[in-house]
C-alpha cells in the first residue's frame, strides 16, 4: 500500500511528507531510467505522461510486477500456517513460510482489501 500510494498512515504529516517524498524521488529515478531508453522511452512517457509528480500508476506497475518478490521477502521467516484456506485457491492453508504448497504464490487478494479490514 505505501508502494502504490494508497497506505492509510495515521500519523502526523511530519512523518508521512518525508516517506513519500522519498517514493516520489526513487519512482522519478526510475522514470528517469526507463525514459532514456530511445526504443521504449516513448513509449513509457505516453504512458506515465499523466502520472507526474507522484507517479501513481508507475508505482501500480512497479508493483504488479514485483510483489512476489517483496511477498518472499516479507516471509522469508514467517513460519507456519497462519493466513486461512482462502489463500491457496480456496483449497487449504498456506504451508511453511505463508506461502501455498508447491508454488510461491502471493496471497493477491490482499492487495485488494482495505487495510481496515486485514
Amino acid at each position: 500500500d505505501i508502494v502504490r500510494g494508497k497506505d492509510h498512515f495515521l500519523g502526523t504529516n511530519e512523518e508521512k511528507k518525508p516517506l513519500e517524498e522519498n517514493l516520489k524521488n526513487i519512482f522519478r529515478k526510475l522514470y528517469n531510467e526507463l525514459t532514456k531508453e530511445e526504443e521504449n522511452g516513448t513509449a513509457i512517457k505516453s504512458r506515465y505522461t499523466k502520472d507526474d509528480p507522484d507517479f501513481y500508476q508507475l508505482r501500480e506497475d512497479w508493483w504488479a510486477l514485483n510483489r512476489d518478490q517483496v511477498w518472499k521477502a516479507l516471509t522469508c521467516e514467517a513460519y507456519g500456517t497462519y493466513f486461512r484456506q482462502t489463500a491457496c485457491a480456496g483449497t487449504r492453508k498456506t504451508d511453511d513460510k505463508c506461502r501455498c504448497e508447491g508454488a510461491n504464490v502471493v496471497p493477491t487478494y490482499f492487495d485488494y482489501v482495505p487495510q481496515y479490514l486485514r
